[in-house]
């Protein structure tokens, strides 16, 4: 099959061998690690036990306090730190290159000429053999990332998950015998920024929306640096269903760099199977979901048989349109992954008769978009901070709501009313981020589905 064979015969058992190699080209410089949480800590754990000299730091001192101590590890004095005598700063995604004063670190790791990077980056150099498929776009890639996943592993090709969804790359098993035929990574704009020599054997784009605009200015840079995928040699996978990737599309045939593969989900394999019999994957959004994995797993070898009973057999994603319970005929569902408009369009198309609990810390785009859903929407049930201020869109388009502020109101008053009313859904679809009552979306689907299930 194509590229499965592509790997050396024989590989080093040592299990740390390929960072120790890495950590050898770097002469005793230190690598300086700022921001420790998944990604960052995933890097200590695996170059301190290799033996790395490393630095570490973060915005939060009670993050710091188990590194205290430990051989090998320093805690970064930003006051005495030369910079000039380090390997490079590896960067959580999550901090902005513009990292305010008066830490100032990427300002004083720019002055001093080093490389900034993330895990993604830093995990190439030390894994450069390894075949990895990256995925980008605004909605859909975790669901991509798993689907792929467990169609490859359904076909008996050896594959790790990970990256922006999941398990941090340096918490994946890849050296050795471990190492797998692919490595599947999902890839935020924010890691991309931070990767500036890693482009994947296969990228793939599958859609752009305005999002992150705060921390990339215009939703045109936002689409710039998931461009970034398609440099350099490989193939290239674009889904030309909105403007922006079609122009992405149209340039990388111009560049001629890679091969280029055009998918979408109105153009649909016609040897897949019944996509309306599916149990999951719902929705159109999911046709454009299974066409890229199509496109992608046709790419690595697998046979279209293969391909579909991947995603037949798919069970779905947790915080994604997930049924977590039917009550008297009412379905509850899970969707708080849909983080902004464009995401929780998806969800909404996919229902009728629906009991909406929507809100969180806004996006930029707010609820601009979901007008044409007024008429599917039988009541609103408003949360979080931005409560209040979406009342006003609620108004508007003369849709019944009401202000609930907290998950545990809203779920006991759209259970009243689903049920009073025998139909429908009682969908928790968010349309903004989690932070102003959660720490993750994941948090707070899990509140959610926790309430769900104790309902009567």
């Amino acid at each position: 099959m194509l590229w499965l064979d592509s790997r050396p015969l024989s590989c080093d058992n040592n299990d740390m061998s390929e960072i120790r190699n890495f950590i050898e080209t770097l002469d005793g410089k230190p690598i300086l690690v700022y921001g420790l949480g998944k990604s960052g800590g995933g890097i200590v754990r695996a170059l301190h036990r290799a033996g790395a000299a490393l630095i570490v730091g973060d915005d939060n001192a009670d993050n710091l306090v188990e590194y205290e101590g430990l051989k090998n590890i320093e805690i970064l004095d930003m006051a005495t730190q030369d910079f000039s005598a380090l390997a490079c700063l590896v960067l959580s995604p999550g901090i902005p290159l513009t990292h305010p004063q008066p830490h100032g670190i990427v300002r004083k790791a720019q002055e001093a000429g080093l490389e900034i990077l993330c895990d993604i980056e830093l995990f190439f150099r030390i894994h450069p053999i390894l075949k990895i498929v990256g995925v980008t776009g605004t909605n859909g890639k975790s669901t991509v990332v798993s689907l792929l996943s467990h169609t490859l592993t359904q076909a008996s090709v050896t594959n790790v998950l990970g990256g922006n969804i999941g398990t941090a790359v340096f918490d994946l098993d890849v050296e050795g015998a471990a190492r797998p035929d692919w490595v599947v990574l999902e890839m935020s704009s924010y890691q991309i920024d931070l990767c500036p020599k890693f482009r994947p054997d296969i990228s793939l784009v599958m859609n752009i929306t305005p999002d992150h605009i705060d921390r990339h200015g215009t939703v045109e840079h936002y689409a710039a640096v998931k461009e970034r995928l398609f440099e350099q040699d490989g193939v290239a996978i674009i889904c030309s269903d909105d403007t922006y990737t079609r122009a992405m599309l149209a340039r990388a045939k111009a560049a001629s760099k890679r091969e280029v593969i055009e998918v979408s989900a109105h153009k649909l394999p016609q040897e897949l199977g019944d996509l309306s019999k599916l149990k999951t994957l719902k929705g159109e959004h999911n046709h454009q979901n299974i066409a890229c994995v199509y496109a992608v797993a046709s790419k690595i070898g697998l046979s279209s048989e293969e391909i579909w009973s991947g995603i037949e057999s798919f069970p779905g994603l947790n915080h994604r349109q997930y049924l977590v319970r039917t009550i008297n005929g009412v379905d509850y569902i899970n969707d708080s992954k849909a983080t902004n408009a464009a995401s929780a369009a998806m969800a909404l198309r996919c229902q009728d008769d629906i009991y909406w609990i929507v809100g969180g810390r806004k996006k930029e785009t707010g609820l601009s978009g979901l007008e044409e859903f007024s008429s599917r929407i039988k009541h609103a049930f408003l949360i979080g901070e931005c409560a209040d201020d979406f009342s006003a869109w609620f108004e508007k388009q003369g849709m019944d709501y009401s202000i609930c502020y907290t998950m545990e109101n809203a779920v006991d008053q759209a259970h009243a009313m689903a049920q009073d009313n025998g139909e429908g859904a009682v969908l928790l679809s968010p349309a903004c981020a989690s932070f102003d009552q959660y720490q993750s979306f994941e948090k707070r689907g899990d509140h959610f589905a926790k309430l769900v299930k104790e309902l009567e």
